[in-house]
């Protein structure tokens, strides 16, 4: 099955998206119905919600007499962090059990959509191949509040402000849906994001193929470093111990670098065993290995860290893993390569060396629109086409760093 986050503050329409989404055909996964089902009458999550914040959360008369009274609790534990705090403490551990029995019980063929209010505050976001975050400004969600909810103004300022915020969710979003139009914008805008982008995301993971990508040459993208915090903070999730570090490398790591619109990471491991072990973890990432690459081409005319080398060893030494985004909204390319080795020490050298020297980089520039040209259509062929210039850059790069004392950050 794949997995995708769907979150968004309170009054931000994030139920519309999620009503489309099932439509579509997603399982979807409320966290805010199971958030209820949990405090339901004679369930263990009431219970001790009484005992926490006594019995004036409950009503007392009437046909709801001994259910939650949430406008009361809301009253109650949003008017300070210790008193909010519990509440999670309470709820979060009952909503993410009853998630875990509903994902069990979907097909292996399902895309779940996983509806989860506070999303980013339990710091689920790396979790997902994708997620996707509903907004509206605060104004237009306190008059929603108000006038569908029954909030009162206080009451639903409080629960924006005991929220995540704004530049909160931007850091989390791979996909940033505005609600400041209509409904059917918003519906329209999700029925799009979900067969342009999710379901071909879904189908390339189930077939362990990379999404398409092009080798066109773009300005430099002022978002491609917090893109690639978000691809790190997956992978680091992911990958768990087995990494020694998780790097943003490549032309899209050096600022003011014109490049393909591809994120390049490279995850250093002890072993290539240890490689071969993340095969399974990155897929359910969202990033499928591709066999035919076993290693990059070896570059005898330098040094690396781990001493001289030459021959049969200096191409075991440019072993590698490799592995591509099977999303078609983010190209991205994941090598995996091992510590200490020269492919994985030039790989951080390579960034820093362009970035402190200008004329390396508009040089390299001028290499890739070659490539480019030679290689249109065939990643493979772009990458073979800029070995020539790798080969002086090897040397070079190794040059600058005896000079300067360099040493991977």
């Amino acid at each position: 099955m794949f997995r995708i986050g769907l979150s968004g503050g309170i009054g931000a329409g994030k139920s519309t998206v999620s009503a489309t989404f099932s439509k579509c055909g997603g399982i979807v996964v409320d966290g805010d119905v199971i958030a209820r089902e949990v405090v339901e009458p004679g369930t263990e999550g009431l219970a001790k919600l009484v005992d926490a914040f006594g019995h004036d959360i409950l009503h007392d008369s009437g046909p709801l007499a001994g259910a939650l009274n949430r406008p009361a609790l809301a009253a109650i534990a949003f008017s300070d962090e210790e008193k909010r705090a519990t509440l999670n403490g309470i709820v979060h551990p009952l909503v993410g059990r009853r998630r875990s029995e509903l994902i069990a019980a979907a097909a292996d063929d399902a895309v779940i959509v996983e509806d989860i209010p506070l999303l980013v505050e339990s710091q689920m976001a790396p979790m997902f191949p994708l997620v996707v975050i509903v907004h509206a400004d605060e104004e237009t969600r306190v008059k929603r509040l108000i006038e569908h909810r029954g909030f009162s103004e206080a009451d639903a300022r409080a629960r924006i402000a005991a929220q995540a915020t704004e530049e909160q969710r931007r850091a989390v979003a791979d996909v940033w849906l505005d609600n400041s139009g209509s409904a059917g914008d918003l519906t329209e805008r999700a029925r799009g994001l979900w067969y342009e982008r999710i379901l071909p995301f879904a189908h390339n993971v189930a077939m362990r193929r990379a999404a398409d990508e092009s080798t066109q040459l773009v300005p430099y993208d002022d978002t491609w470093p917090d893109q690639a915090k978000r691809i790190l903070a997956r992978l680091k999730t992911a990958c768990g111990h087995r990494a020694v570090r998780i790097d943003h490398i490549g032309s899209t790591a050096v600022p003011g670098t014109d490049a393909k619109d591809v994120i390049d990471v490279q995850i250093t491991v002890d072993s290539l065993a240890t490689a071969d072990d993340l095969t399974g973890a990155l897929l359910d990432a969202g990033y499928p290995r591709v066999d035919t690459v076993t290693s990059d081409v070896p570059k005898v005319n330098g040094r690396s860290t781990v001493g001289e080398f030459d021959g049969t060893r200096s191409g075991e030494l440019w072993h590698k893993r490799y592995f591509t985004s099977a999303d078609p909204g983010r190209p991205t390319h994941v090598h995996v390569r091992v510590d200490g080795w020269p492919n994985q020490q030039f790989a951080l050298l390579f960034t820093d060396w362009l970035a402190a020297n200008p004329g390396a980089r508009d040089d390299y520039v001028v290499a890739k629109r070659a490539a480019a040209t030679v290689g249109a259509h065939s990643r493979g062929a772009y990458a073979e086409a800029k070995e020539p210039w790798f080969l002086d850059a090897y040397r070079r790069a190794w040059e600058w760093a005896d000079s300067t004392g360099w040493r991977p950050r």
